[in-house]
């Protein structure tokens, strides 16, 4: 299309399958304004469905043929719902970009599966969707992972400034910006997914809220030692990961049985913590920029701050960019690129050999 500027709604459900978030951005030559947000929580049905089709195991195909089209749906819904809420109608919005729910990322296989099917959010919604981000990238030789970076760099770079952006899902991922460069971008393990997990075995609760639990427990030095001795840690960039590798069976492998629930919980913390950290050691940054759901658990952002002195520890919220919803406008501004042929992946970052314009369109 000519002009592909307009009125975009951005569609995520992230690897903590928690909710869907929605958001309606006003992207004008590539630079971005929030106009709308909602969120969708999954019910505990829908959260446990998703979880076990991340994992191996019976009638996988029809359990997911079936997921899809329910998750098109809720994408739709939730689509429908974020456009209401700005007073808008679907013939205002230029296209939607749905990155979907991924329920598994190979890299070493070359592939990643997202489902959520654009098909039903075009039909249903009427809206134009984009969806298929990640394949294009692999198929170059890329990990897919993460996605972000372009969109960090476009929102957040500030000139003088050297920034890290990290945005804490379930898996933390990191955006490194010298100024208005991007340098890198890479996931550093895991970020909510083990301590949701755990909190919810212990406590039934599928989040720590704020860290609470996590600031009753203790950390346990030689259990934390344990944790850092898996080999996805020291592997070079660029590197991605998911829930196929950071799971429940990952944690209990390494647990003597005998620890304290909350203190299993604040050394998962200190995991999050730690890994982060150690990645940002040689970049040494000026600005450390927290997004996504992990960004509201403040045990996890003071503990970040005393593993690096000197640094400024923020949400992107105080910078422009609501924390709860930047991974959902970054795939409203990826399909702003696919309709403008803009190139929406970073070789730095995935290790493709060369930059290319990502998703697959779904016309309404």
């Amino acid at each position: 299309m000519s002009d592909p500027d307009g009125l975009y709604v951005g569609l995520i459900s992230g690897t903590s399958a928690d909710a869907i978030d929605a958001a309606l951005v006003d992207i004008r030559a590539g630079h971005c304004r929030l106009l709308a947000d909602h969120t969708a929580p999954m019910d505990d049905t829908l959260h446990d469905a998703v979880l076990a089709l991340c994992r191996p195991g019976d009638n996988e195909i029809e359990r997911m043929a079936a997921l899809d089209m329910h998750l098109g749906t809720a994408f739709a819904d939730a689509a429908l719902a974020v456009i209401a809420r700005a007073g808008l109608t679907p013939r205002d919005i230029t296209a939607i970009g749905s990155h979907g729910q991924t329920i598994r990322h190979l890299p070493a296989l070359h592939t990643t599966v997202q489902i959520g099917n654009a098909d039903v959010i075009a039909q249903r919604t009427g809206i134009t969707t984009i969806s298929d981000f990640r394949r294009r990238d692999m198929v170059l030789g890329g990990q897919g992972a993460p996605l972000v970076p372009r969109f960090h760099q476009t929102a957040l770079a500030c000139a003088g400034r050297r920034r890290a952006v990290l945005n804490l899902g379930g898996i933390a991922n990191l955006t490194l910006l010298d100024g208005d460069t991007l340098i890198s971008g890479f996931d550093t393990g895991p970020a909510n997914v083990l301590m949701d997990y755990w909190c919810r075995k212990h406590t039934g609760a599928r989040y720590d809220a704020d860290g609470h639990w996590a600031r009753g427990g203790t950390a346990l030095p030689a259990l934390l030692a344990r944790f850092l001795e898996e080999p996805y840690f020291a592997l070079p960039i660029p590197k991605s990961t998911g829930r196929e590798r950071f799971n429940g069976a990952w944690l209990e492998a390494r647990l003597d049985g005998d620890e304290s629930p909350q203190a299993v919980q604040a050394t998962l913390l200190a995991l999050t913590a730690q890994t982060v950290a150690d990645c940002l050691r040689d970049f040494a940054p000026d600005d450390l920029l927290a997004c996504g759901g992990g960004a509201s658990n403040s045990a996890l952002l003071e503990a970040l701050a005393g593993l690096l002195p000197g640094v400024n520890v923020d949400t992107t919220s105080a910078h422009g960019a609501p924390a709860d919803m930047v991974e959902a406008s970054a795939f409203a501004w990826l399909a702003w690129a696919h309709l403008a042929g803009v190139e929406g992946n970073a070789p730095q970052v995935t290790g493709a050999l060369s930059g290319a314009i990502l998703g697959a369109r779904h016309p309404a």
